[in-house]
């Protein structure tokens, strides 16, 4: 009894976070109201891969569809993987929508005084996070031989978290913040990281450096201006991670990627940073197959949403 008890404990664990779950433990189930928190300053945040439906079909020699998902499942259960990470366990994984991975950083409980960090910290770590998805897709891509790419969206704000259901309660969060983040992933641009204007005044202050996009006409908001987060400096604006300036594009294949972690933003976070040194990447849009360097635009004309 004893074993199943723990069991199901760490399945709760599993599904909820770590203060959800334990309110559910010590709650009584004959008065199981609704479990909701408001949060002022949560770091949002989609990631997706939108030529994975592409490469997405039923046939006989793939037991019709089922290995294009065992590798899907291989690539978010490698993003789940990160957050194994010490430096990332700030950050809680909500949901996988298709092929898209939605995360926040800020999650913390108004009472717990100690586990509570600057948004500048939490967004320094969701942006870390972030690019280190793209070098866990660029290894994905070089073991399968596949040309997955990644966009991201970013935004920061107020929430409202909650478990809704009874069975197979799912813990969520909503609000206008939500939903911009995940326009700031469905208006990007394929191998970069969308982040909105309030994102970008944090970031800079952390010594991240982002590249004005300009106005992008987003679904319920109007025109937005946006930016492009391009990567970090160590401090001493000498070196910077880069995103995209030094990735290439190849048929396969990419070089070994070496990660390290540094300094963060002295005066607001004391985080360690997440500093790279990269040889070439592979970040291969779905019909280039030539050698080029992406770069980055100062800006570019609104577009309209589908």
């Amino acid at each position: 009894m004893e074993r199943v008890k723990l069991d199901n404990k760490r399945i709760l664990f599993n599904l909820l976070p770590a203060h959800v779950a334990q309110h559910f433990l010590m709650s009584n189930p004959r008065n199981m109201d609704l479990y909701y928190q408001s949060y002022s300053q949560v770091g949002v945040m989609f990631a997706s891969i939108p030529n994975f439906n592409d490469f997405y079909i039923e046939l006989d020699g793939n037991n019709m569809g089922v290995e294009c998902l065992r590798l899907l499942n291989e690539i978010i259960a490698d993003f789940d993987e990160l957050m194994d990470k010490e430096y990332y366990k700030d950050i809680e994984k909500i949901k996988t929508i298709g092929s898209t991975y939605m995360a926040a950083v800020g999650l913390v409980p108004t009472t717990d005084n100690k586990a509570k960090k600057s948004i500048y910290f939490h967004l320094s770590t969701l942006a870390d996070f972030a690019i280190e998805m793209f070098d866990v897709l660029d290894e994905i891509n070089y073991q399968s031989y596949n040309d997955f790419v990644l966009r991201v969206g970013i935004n920061v704000g107020p929430v409202v978290a909650g478990v809704i259901g009874a069975r197979r309660p799912q813990y969520d969060i909503w609000g206008n913040t939500v939903n911009v983040a995940s326009r700031m992933d469905s208006t990007g641009v394929q191998g970069k990281i969308q982040v909105t204007e309030e994102v970008q005044r944090i970031l800079k202050r952390c010594n991240y450096e982002c590249v004005c996009r300009g106005k992008v006409s987003v679904k319920g908001k109007g025109e937005m201006l946006t930016y492009f987060l391009e990567g970090k400096t160590d401090g001493n604006n000498s070196q910077m991670r880069s995103l995209n300036l030094e990735r290439k594009i190849y048929s396969y294949g990419r070089a070994n990627i070496q990660t390290k972690f540094g300094t963060s933003c002295p005066s607001m976070c004391s985080s360690p940073s997440l500093s790279t040194n990269t040889g070439s990447g592979t970040l291969q849009p779905p019909i280039a197959h030539t050698n080029q360097t992406l770069h980055y635009l100062p800006s570019v004309p609104a577009i309209k949403e589908a």
